[in-house]
């Protein structure tokens, strides 16, 4: 399993994780699922979702990149929408599986991270594997 030095491991003063530590090996990674959104979920969960967008974006850009240590459940709210697979068959239960940001449907979806004025969340050191 890849891990991706450089990208925050958690969502700061929350236990929103946006990588995993270790590969599970009993029984396999864990599944990406798309999750459906709906307006009435908290503000924190928007954040962490804003949060994991940019922390993507700063770190992958418009380029493919590998699953590797990227948290299956933080990617299922992103799946399908903001993050695409970049190949085709893909496999959702694979560290080795390639993804993509749809650069236009997450202009869309937060706007805020690709202003030329945006500035970087505030991490902690501790933040960031």
């Amino acid at each position: 399993m890849l891990k991706h030095r450089g990208f925050p491991g958690r969502m700061p003063g929350s236990d929103y994780q946006f990588t995993i530590r270790r590969a599970v090996h009993k029984k396999g990674p864990t599944k990406i699922v798309m999750r459906e959104r709906y307006r009435d979920r908290k503000a924190i969960d928007r954040k962490a979702d804003e949060l994991f967008m940019w922390a993507l974006w700063e770190h992958f850009g418009d380029e493919p990149f590998e699953r590797g240590n990227l948290d299956a459940g933080r990617l299922s709210w992103l799946i399908g929408r903001e993050v695409v697979w970049a190949e085709d068959p893909y496999d959702p239960e694979d560290y080795e599986a390639m993804l993509r940001i749809d650069v236009a449907k997450a202009r869309v979806s937060f706007p805020q991270i690709f202003e030329p004025e945006a500035v970087a969340p505030d991490f902690d050191e501790d933040d960031w594997d």
